[in-house]
């Protein structure tokens, strides 16, 4: 709560500095105080960067809805060829102390785990068509500008919601899902004392909110002068805020069902970030009556909730270019053939993100 509202104040300073300035990320400091205009163009390398490296989850979003359509989910068995020689015989026999398990190996090969940063190892191109086909969805989203964004964005963030509800009722149906929402509502009080959780909290908060990116006043600098933007930021906080609340509710009836069937404590098997939404959650959607539905409603949320946030980021700093040379990008096609250059320029950077590298030790065989 205590960061909530913290945040509030954030939001709204940014979101008024669009709205009065009626400016981009760079050009709004120009009007208020030009000697802060270095903060503009920092704020936009940090949104450049976030884009490129962001989209690259939705490449593996796409690769396991796509994985999601076989007649048997490919992390539910161990009987792929990436697998290793000592094949356990069902998901259900994983257990901590094992080296690897089906879905854990499975987001491996996603991966392409290397040794060492230094080595790049050959592009996936599985997952680089993945990475095409999301910048081809983004671009083709953002265009025309806002007129194109705000007309996708009610059905890309409303969507989710509705996967959120089907995947909610779905969890709370399930056997041992009373015991992953009381783990969930009732947290170790004692964890206040680490730094780290108010770390992890803080940036969870920030990073939602996109504040301190520049973000928040290209938005803004589309409102009318007048809009009352402190009522919509309020509001917005506490939507999010409520979203993430909910949430928690579908993600932990569904890893304590997990822990119920595997016989283990909740504790072991709740994770956090990528291995959340790539191993925890694909490991329980193995678990349940027709995983394939499920996990392509799953997936489906995910694609269309990083899709809302990698439209803003593109839309943020197409729009802090353009307001610098508004007489060049404003005429014609011009901002689209901008977008385009952004979208084809980013790709080619993201391939280097989609590479792999064999790996041989002895708890993984070859990776393919």
């Amino acid at each position: 709560m205590f960061l909530f509202t913290c945040g509030i104040p954030l939001f709204f300073l940014e979101t008024s500095l669009g709205q009065f300035t009626s400016q981009g990320g760079i050009t709004c400091w120009r009007k208020i105080c030009p000697l802060f205009e270095g903060l503009g163009y920092g704020s936009q390398v940090v949104v450049l960067y976030t884009g490129v490296y962001y989209i690259i989850i939705l490449a593996w979003a796409f690769l396991y809805l796509f994985s999601s359509f076989s007649s048997e989910l490919p992390w539910a068995s161990c009987n792929n060829y990436w697998n290793t020689e000592l094949r356990k015989s069902n998901i259900t026999e994983y257990s901590p102390e094992k080296s690897t398990s089906p879905v854990i190996e499975f987001w491996e090969r996603i991966l392409g785990l290397s040794e060492g940063i230094e080595q790049i190892g050959n592009v996936r191109w599985d997952l680089a068509l993945c990475l095409l086909l999301a910048w081809i969805i983004c671009y083709f989203c953002v265009w025309k500008g806002v007129k194109s964004t705000g007309k996708v964005v009610y059905f890309t963030a409303t969507f989710p919601y509705l996967m959120l509800v089907v995947l909610l009722v779905r969890g709370v149906t399930l056997p041992g899902a009373k015991n992953g929402i009381i783990f969930y509502l009732y947290p170790d009080p004692t964890r206040l004392t680490d730094p780290q959780v108010w770390m992890d909290a803080g940036s969870q908060i920030f990073y939602s909110y996109g504040v301190c990116t520049g973000v928040l006043t290209a938005l803004g600098s589309y409102n009318k002068y007048d809009n009352n933007c402190y009522r919509d930021c309020v509001y917005l906080c506490l939507l999010n805020s409520l979203t993430s609340f909910v949430a928690g509710f579908a993600i932990f009836s569904v890893l304590g069902f997990m822990a119920d069937e595997q016989g283990m404590d909740i504790s072991m098997v709740a994770e956090s970030g990528p291995g959340l939404a790539f191993i925890a959650y694909p490991r329980a959607v193995a678990l349940m009556p027709l995983p394939q539905l499920w996990a392509i409603f799953f997936f489906i949320m995910i694609i269309f909730l990083g899709l809302d946030s990698e439209f803003v980021y593109h839309e943020a700093l197409v729009t802090a270019i353009s307001d610098m040379y508004p007489s060049f990008f404003q005429t014609g096609h011009r901002r689209k053939f901008l977008l385009l250059f952004i979208s084809a320029a980013s790709f080619l950077v993201g391939l280097l993100m989609v590479t792999e590298v064999r790996v041989t030790n002895e708890n993984t065989k070859m990776v393919d």
